[in-house]
């Protein structure tokens, strides 16, 4: 399976975000990493010893990017996996990353907030029977 380019990547992604609309539920995973399966091009050390073992934090130059979604399914459903991956170099690293706040901030238009209102009762019941048990303790002390 090879890596797709940026337009049938970004096209795809879509497609997984509108799947996972139309049936309510679901989750895509985003993820992206640095792309560094290539070592020949970085020199090696000749002593392993005097080497600084943070050496690869500083490359001479600036490394790929290796840009993954997957519609998160898992084993029961293997078939209906999708996986998709994008190698970005460097130099298009900004139009890529415009393109790809784009597709991600459209698929994301039909999430709902979180309904926080049974946590925020439970925390104001908890708040106000701590604060009148503690007074009715310090009352009982005092009389």
């Amino acid at each position: 399976m090879g890596h797709l380019t940026h337009d049938e990547f970004f096209t795809k992604l879509a497609d997984v975000f509108t799947t996972r609309r139309t049936k309510a539920h679901g989750a895509v995973f985003l993820t992206q990493k640095r792309l560094s399966h290539n070592t020949n091009q970085q020199p090696t050390p000749s002593d392993p010893s005097s080497a600084d073992p943070l050496a690869d934090l500083h490359p001479a130059q600036p490394l790929p990017l290796l840009v993954r979604a997957t519609n998160g399914k898992g084993k029961a459903d293997r078939a209906a996996k999708v996986k998709l991956s994008t190698v970005v170099e460097p130099d298009a690293l900004e139009g890529f990353y415009a393109r790809y706040a784009e597709v991600c901030k459209a698929g994301m238009t039909a999430l709902k907030p979180r309904d926080r209102t049974k946590r925020k009762a439970k925390a104001k019941k908890r708040k106000g029977g701590a604060g009148a048990g503690a007074g009715a303790a310090a009352v009982a002390a005092a009389a």
